[in-house]
């Protein structure tokens, strides 16, 4: 999604067309994480950018969009740009340190008897 939102309306109110949008991102997202994954592939994360225009987009986190999108009404803007981008991962290996400490302590134990 690459969309330039516009934060008046000529028919709704500005709170409620805020709503609005918030509501069509997170239906974009929810769609997106419902599409089937890529073999030998984990989960679905997106790269985002929110700015004023998409020449001053910055990368944001997916979870803070609904904060920049208040920021923007606070400070009046008369739109802003989003750019969400789904890119399908995997997820890296823990480190078992679990089961590196048992055995570094059933050592330690054997060593002392």
């Amino acid at each position: 999604m690459k969309k330039t939102f516009s934060l008046t309306h000529p028919k709704h109110k500005p709170a409620r067309w805020v709503e609005a949008i918030k509501h069509e991102i997170k239906k974009y997202l929810n769609r997106e994480r419902r599409k089937a994954l890529p073999q030998g592939m984990d989960y679905w994360t997106f790269d985002c950018r929110f700015g004023a225009s998409e020449e001053v987009a910055v990368e944001v986190f997916t979870s803070e969009i609904k904060d920049h999108i208040d920021a923007a009404v606070a400070q009046e803007l008369p739109g802003f740009y989003v750019e969400i981008l789904a890119r399908a991962c995997n997820h890296k290996p823990q480190a078992n340190t679990a089961s590196t400490e048992n055995t570094e302590n059933t050592e330690s134990t054997k060593a002392s008897d």
